[in-house]
């Protein structure tokens, strides 16, 4: 466990820097929404629109490999063992991000995607988000679009898109709920085309 602890962005989270970390003064949107709801488009008109940075938890994991570092050594240790990385791991990573990108406005693609991530991202950044945008998408449309757009890949066919869509809702609409009590919740209807979708999107980035 004290290997998880040894990471580049421990020195900021532990307040060691003379003013606090960029990222606690930030805008954060989480983005949730089941597999093809449309998640990626719409954050990429929100990066163009309106000038958020954009971080996949996933992306930042892989990069994070790919760089060589020990650290990233560590993750792809964990699953090449079949080991889940640790929340702790994935929000540090996010923490570091939001720290040298530059911005103050961010979009958190996937992610939380359980109670862990959650709880984990709260207690480490110490910031909540703003609001939470749900893509909401019935589950026969998500698998005609998933079927349509990735015809030939092997984790595209009808079972295991189905196991997918059984884990969202196990672990993030719990998640949806939470922030629905608080009155975090943007829900949009993700079944419209992709265009109607970001008119509503926009709607509710410029209030």
């Amino acid at each position: 466990m004290a290997l998880i602890m040894e990471t580049p962005v421990d020195a900021l989270i532990k307040g060691e820097h003379e003013s606090p970390p960029r990222w606690k003064k930030s805008t954060v949107v989480f983005v949730l929404g089941g597999p093809g709801s449309g998640k990626g488009t719409q954050c990429a008109n929100l990066v163009k629109h309106f000038s958020y940075t954009h971080f996949s938890a996933g992306d930042l994991l892989r990069a994070e490999i790919k760089s060589g570092s020990q650290f990233g050594a560590m993750i792809q240790s964990m699953i090449v063992d079949g080991r889940i990385v640790p929340s702790e791991i994935t929000v540090k990573l996010l923490c570091k991000a939001m720290e040298e990108s530059g911005n103050d406005k961010f979009l958190i693609d996937g992610f939380p995607r359980n109670e862990e991530n959650r709880i984990v991202f709260e207690n480490v950044a110490n910031i909540e988000p703003a609001f939470v945008l749900f893509f909401d998408c019935p589950e026969e449309e998500l698998e005609r679009r998933i079927m349509s757009r990735n015809q030939g890949r092997e984790d595209d066919n009808i079972e295991t898109i189905k196991k997918r869509f059984k884990v969202f809702v196990e672990s993030t609409l719990p998640i949806i709920s939470y922030y629905e009590s608080k009155g975090k919740l943007r829900k949009i209807n993700a079944a419209k085309p992709s265009e109607e979708v970001f008119e509503a999107v926009k709607v509710l980035f410029a209030s």
